[in-house]
């Protein structure tokens, strides 16, 4: 049945985020409700309420699209709520539509104009159906949330809240006119609360403010229970580090990431779910006198989208699990409506390079294939109306906003999130209707670089990121790194080739696996012949030069050996830091193991003075840091402008950790056959590793016993594993319980 609701809007603004709402009378004629269904939409963000009651536990519905070509609507069971007589209110807020986006201080990039959209239908017990939609008849009132902005936070009157059961009167709505072809169901899964933080401490601080820890860096808000002189206003302020004993606001720029709660006189509980912010500590000021605020006051409440987790390691080394149980809070706080670059600062964009590296990471701790699928619509979308180059930016509100870049063609890394994330999806989940749904985007993207290839047959012109946020490059100038872009691009278009023909393969389009093969077989040649010398040196001679072209699989033989040497002779020069980037740091350890350096991947993996992965689990971070040394030692906060505690994308050293630490990885798609190959080092002596694939649960698990290594693997009834261990051969074995042994002698220890 084609849908009869229209988007509504107040007529005169009320003051404050608007309730939309409507009195619904069942047609009781027809015998008893036997079902009942809320749709509901906004350009903005919206909460549903019927006789008072939330009709889900979702927030910030529907989440972030690109707006121009698609809005998600989102539908809930809302039987048990309908009775006889009930009010419909839809509580509106700015969202993504018209808050504050990106770091240029713009709002509104969308529109000026909210709008809400909802429709109920009502089946009873003779099959006769009801449909109630927003239109013109329903009403408006104001909510008491006076202000409401993802980047500033939000101001919440508490005298002036409504009684949403009980809503009558209320000022005339019209009409917005909005294509109910953009009109899609959500196939995501919702935004909703995870869990609740108490307050690890509170304290005051030098300037007076009384300051919260909640020991954990994550994405929410705070929920407040407080009573107080009517009027009086107490504000919370958030961040994610201390400075000199205060609240470390610099590195959130321009987001003021503040909520302000206007008290009532009575006892009032305050919680802005029409905001987020990133932060471990709070800062709150203009609590009543006489009642100091208690751990029973404040609770720290943890958002983001409704994730399942199916991965997890553990190790001997608690810094190591420290490290893992850091990457894991980055993607919570990080997979909230869409994957962003980070939550807390005027950001909060969904930067395409971040997540190209980090998402085998992400598919491995959970099942992001719903999620990151949806957000693969927009970029396709986005694409397509730039005539098949990827933006940076997915969505993407900046289109015509000058954002401090010259105008940006296809881009390695970055644009190649259009392969490599739905690659990713399907080595993880063997559903090939990603690759289908895919496809066009996919092949865009690969031809566009092809067009964009030098008459060498290298991707050495226009602008990169390169191997962004080398650890060397100024603080100010995070493009200047080491490695060469024309080879860093290059590499990644190899790479990209090859997956696009994988594709082709996977879904039997011949004539396109040809077309991309013979794609990646003249990059290939073209990356020996212009950038690698006969004594095996690659262009630039970086770090990420080498890591790229040996993971990626662009040198064979002799010419792969030199690599990885020549690699570990520059770890080692370095006093095994890392001196990597976005590009080259997710492959480093991958480089060294797969070409004989175990010993020197460890080395660099448990290092821990700066720059290193452990650095900022000595420093006490609970989520993985945007810069190296986005702390300095000495407690104080990098200098550069551009500086976050909780980006994902240097993570990304997590699925070696899982594959190669723990042994297990996938052989064949959706780990219907897995590789089990643990390759033990550093000081550790013992590791598990878990992940409940589509075909069940598998488990891989190793210690060291005297003088041998013993391994464990659980696998399902109907996968297959591939049992490598050193010094053995190659051991295929069925689904069950398994245990191997291999002596120690066999092993190479870091």
């Amino acid at each position: 049945m084609p849908n009869t609701a229209r988007f509504i809007t107040p007529v005169d603004d009320p003051g404050s985020a608007p309730v939309l709402f409507r009195r619904v009378r069942p047609d009781r004629g027809h015998g008893a409700i036997t079902s009942a269904r809320l749709t509901v939409s906004a350009r903005g963000v919206v909460e549903a309420w019927i006789d008072g009651e939330p009709v889900s536990p979702d927030v910030l519905t529907p989440g972030w699209t690109s707006y121009e070509f698609r809005i998600r609507t989102v539908t809930h069971d809302v039987t048990r709520l309908v009775g006889d007589d009930v009010v419909v209110a839809l509580v509106i807020g700015n969202g993504w539509y018209r808050g504050h986006l990106g770091w240029m201080g713009n709002s509104a990039l969308y529109g000026d104009e909210l709008a809400g959209w909802a429709e109920l239908r009502i089946v009873f017990e003779d099959g006769h159906e009801q449909v109630v939609g927003t239109d013109d008849s329903w009403s408006a009132t104001g909510s008491g949330i006076l202000e409401d902005d993802l980047y500033d936070g939000q101001t919440i009157d508490a005298r002036l809240r409504p009684d949403l059961a009980a809503l009558t009167d209320g000022e005339p709505v019209r009409v917005v006119d909005v294509d109910p072809a953009l009109l899609v169901e959500s196939e995501g899964p919702a935004i909703r609360r995870q869990e609740l933080r108490r307050p690890e401490k509170i304290w005051q601080a030098p300037s007076g403010a009384t300051l919260v820890d909640f020991g954990q860096n994550f994405v929410g808000w705070v929920k407040v229970r407080v009573q107080g002189p009517a009027g009086s206003t107490v504000t919370v302020r958030y961040a994610e580090v201390l400075e000199h004993e205060e609240l470390a606001t610099r590195p959130l720029r321009n987001a003021k990431a503040t909520d302000r709660f206007v008290l009532s006189g009575g006892v009032d509980e305050f919680e802005p779910t029409f905001t987020f912010h990133g932060f471990r500590y709070a800062e709150v000021t203009g609590w009543p006198e006489g009642s100091p605020l208690s751990e029973d006051d404040i609770t720290g409440v943890v958002v983001h989208n409704d994730l399942r987790r199916i991965g997890h390691f553990r190790s001997s080394n608690e810094l190591l699990n420290q490290l893992h149980a850091n990457v894991v809070w980055g993607l919570r706080g990080n997979f909230l409506g869409v994957p962003t670059d980070c939550p807390q600062r005027d950001e909060r964009l969904g930067w395409t390079g971040d997540l190209a590296v980090f998402v085998p990471t992400a598919t491995f701790l959970y099942d992001t294939k719903d999620f990151l699928s949806e957000w693969l619509r927009d970029l396709a979308l986005e694409q397509a109306h730039l005539g098949g180059t990827v933006p940076v930016i997915v969505p993407d509100p900046l289109k015509g906003v000058d954002i401090g870049f010259p105008p940006l063609d296809a881009t390695a890394i970055w644009g190649d999130a259009a392969v490599w994330v739905p690659w990713a999806l399907w080595e993880a989940y063997g559903d090939v209707a990603v690759l289908s749904r895919q496809f066009d985007s996919m092949t865009a993207h690969g031809r566009r670089i092809r067009d964009l290839l030098s008459p060498s047959g290298v991707w050495d012109a226009g602008f990169q990121f390169g191997d962004w946020l080398d650890p060397t490059a100024p603080p100010e100038e995070p493009w200047n790194s080491k490695a060469d872009n024309g080879v860093v691009a290059t590499a990644c278009a190899y790479r990209t080739a090859g997956m696009i023909a994988g594709a082709a393969r996977a879904l039997g389009r011949q004539d396109e696996a040809v077309e991309f093969d013979t794609m990646a077989a003249s990059l290939r040649s073209a990356f020996t012949r212009e950038y690698v010398e006969p004594d095996g040196r690659i262009h630039s001679d970086a770090p990420t030069a080498y890591a790229l072209a040996i993971a990626f699989g662009l040198l064979d033989g002799t010419a792969r050996q030199q690599a990885g040497d020549r690699l570990t002779e520059i770890m080692a020069a370095s006093g095994h830091h890392i001196s990597t980037g976005f590009a080259g740091t997710p492959f480093i350890t991958e480089a060294l193991s797969s070409t004989g350096h175990v010993a020197d991947a460890y080395r660099l993996l448990l290092q821990t003075e700066c720059p290193s992965w452990l650095y900022p689990v000595t420093m006490g971070a609970t989520t993985v840091w945007e810069r190296w040394d986005s702390m300095l030692p000495d407690g104080s906060i990098n200098p550069g402008e551009m500086t976050s505690f909780n980006h994902y994308a240097l993570g990304a050293v997590a699925d070696w950790i899982h594959s190669v630490v723990g042994g297990l990885s996938p052989l064949e798609p959706g780990y219907a056959r897995v590789l089990i190959a643990p390759m033990p080092g550093g000081d550790l002596t013992s590791a598990e590793t878990t992940l409940d694939s589509p075909h069940g649960r598998i488990s891989v698990s190793w210690r060291l016993d005297g003088g041998d290594l013993v391994v464990h693997a659980d696998l399902p009834s109907e996968v297959e594993g591939l049992v490598r261990l050193p010094g053995r051969d190659d051991v295929v074995v069925p689904g069950g319980s398994h245990v191997f042994t291999a002596p120690m002698s066999n092993l190479v220890l870091g």
